[in-house]
């Protein structure tokens, strides 16, 4: 047998005006987890989409057990028991989670679907993986985080053996990100095979035993990992020294920028309501995260404030003025910017051109319309100096359309039209979200630019790091309620775990104690 599963020898692959993968080898040994590390664009969910079948290369060869084979569509891939966790879910939002695993391998006799052995297989394998589910809820009604348990699901459910996750960690939890470096570990001691894409290097150190790293389509070499460090592969990643440190001076707090009082929103899912009474306020010149595990409010709440959705009681006034039942666009012209959760279904129109798309919030405005048409010169000048200023990487530049664009670059794309709008109010929703080190690192710097400008910033964010690293005011979201407040200089993840979890509420009985302090009263 041969000493690898799979190996792709000689990729290329190109775009029109890119050539997204040059002359690419990668090898797979049996039992191990492969990581493939790059900067956004490198390439990496192109090399892994040809391995699946949903790109066909210009040359290069693709070996499973040392013998060529084609795969011309996923369906082949399937069939050599290769599986693939997408970066953007290929789910269908109006069927059930049970529909959408099983969709294409659906059980049947005589023609008749077996719908209950099908739910009694993704019962078990969630039950015995950790990836509890719904089987009844529709995709459109969870969170993203649930909508990755789904597509993990639905590889596991076609029996695969060779399993690629692309930026699988993007959207989860601290502990849930946890439970899946343990959940591949237990894949690879059953005899699977993984090939790991992500931008996280302490996932890298922690799960991986080699690493593959691409820079702009080519491959720059295969390590160990016992042999490199995080620094070894940021260098070898964006070829430049990478500042893990958030720098931030000292902060200048102005007036109330946002004010949130009672603000109730109700549940699509159950008869409960999703956010409970929460009430804050965030200045000028101050950065405050709301945190907390996926599926606490949080989604709900940022609905609500951004007018995405509607809420039950409560009152919400930006810059003085009362915006509770105002209009997005109103919204936005009062000074509101925001960095969305799903860059798919609020933040892009993804069959718009990029320089489209970086007008969405302005095209009215009289720099970019004249008299009711838009000013084409214009918005292209535009979108030249985003590209540049924002590293938005893409085959065709400004007339790229959206949907080709990598998950990454898409992402440098909200956060630059978002930002260039110089807001009173940056409302920025995981907005990390599957970019590289040296991308995290530029959008850390505006966010405390803009801090430091003078503007308000509501930062909503599931990674631990973050929340202790960049706001100045961490605000803790548990079913719904804001149930601590802490300074991020004197509380410490442990503690602040705890109160992710539900274990301890600063408020609880005792009303508003010291900040990061626990008071008789709290729950442990």
């Amino acid at each position: 047998m041969s000493e690898y599963v799979i190996e792709m020898l000689n990729i290329t692959k190109e775009f029109p005006g890119i050539k997204a993968n040059d002359n690419i080898t990668l090898q797979l040994k049996h039992g191990e987890v492969h990581a493939l590390l790059g900067e956004n664009g490198a390439g990496k969910s192109t090399l892994m989409s040809v391995l699946f079948g949903l790109y066909q290369p210009e040359a290069g060869t693709i070996k499973k057990d040392g013998k060529v084979v084609k795969i011309n569509n996923p369906n082949d891939a399937n069939a050599l028991h290769i599986g693939m966790v997408h970066q953007h879910f290929k789910l269908v939002e109006i069927f059930t989670v049970l529909d959408n695993i099983i969709l294409g391998a659906e059980p049947n006799k005589m023609g008749f679907l077996k719908k209950a052995e099908a739910r009694k297989k993704v019962l078990e394998l969630s039950e015995k993986y950790g990836l509890q589910v719904d089987p009844d809820a529709k995709i459109e009604d969870i969170s993203v985080g649930m909508q990755q348990r789904v597509e993990i699901l639905k590889m596991l459910y076609r029996d695969n053996d060779i399993l690629i996750f692309d930026e699988p960690t993007a959207v989860l939890t601290p502990q849930e990100i946890d439970e899946l470096m343990e959940i591949m570990r237990n894949f690879t001691k059953e005899g699977k095979s993984i090939l790991f894409i992500t931008h996280k290097l302490n996932e890298i150190m922690a799960v991986a035993d080699r690493c593959t790293v691409l820079r702009k389509g080519k491959y720059m070499g295969t390590v160990d990992i016992k042999n490199t460090t995080k620094e070894e592969l940021s260098r070898m990643m964006v070829g430049r020294d990478v500042e893990f440190e958030v720098a931030k001076g000292e902060q200048h707090l102005g007036d109330v920028v946002l004010d949130v009082q009672n603000v109730t929103v109700p549940s699509k899912l159950h008869s409960n309501n999703a956010v409970k009474d929460v009430s804050f306020q965030v200045h000028a010149g101050e950065i405050v995260c709301l945190a907390g595990i996926e599926g606490n409010g949080q989604t709900q709440f940022v609905y609500a404030l951004t007018g995405l959705d509607k809420m039950s009681h409560g009152k919400i006034t930006l810059c003085g003025k009362d915006i509770t039942k105002a209009k997005i666009r109103d919204r936005s012209k009062l000074g509101m910017s925001h960095i969305p959760e799903d860059r798919h279904k609020h933040g892009l129109v993804l069959d718009f051109s990029l320089e489209q798309n970086l007008v969405l919030q302005r095209y009215w405005e009289p720099a970019f319309q004249k008299a009711g048409f838009i000013r084409g010169k214009e918005v292209r000048k535009y979108a030249d100096k985003l590209i540049k200023e924002y590293d938005i990487r893409s085959g065709q530049g400004p007339v790229t359309t959206a949907r080709s664009m990598s998950g990454g670059n898409q992402q440098k794309a909200i956060v630059a039209r978002e930002i260039d709008k110089n807001p009173e109010l940056l409302v920025a929703v995981q907005p990390t979200r599957g970019l590289d080190v040296g991308a995290i690192e530029g959008v850390h710097k505006q966010l405390v630019a803009q801090r430091d400008a003078g503007k308000a910033v509501l930062l909503v964010s599931l990674e631990l790091e973050e929340v202790m690293s960049v706001p100045d005011r961490i605000l803790v979201m548990y079913e719904g309620e804001i149930v601590g407040e802490f300074n991020p200089k004197e509380v410490t993840v442990e503690e602040l775990g705890l109160y992710m979890a539900g274990a301890k509420n600063m408020y609880r009985e005792v009303g508003v104690g010291t900040q990061g302090q626990e008071k008789e009263g709290e729950q442990a």
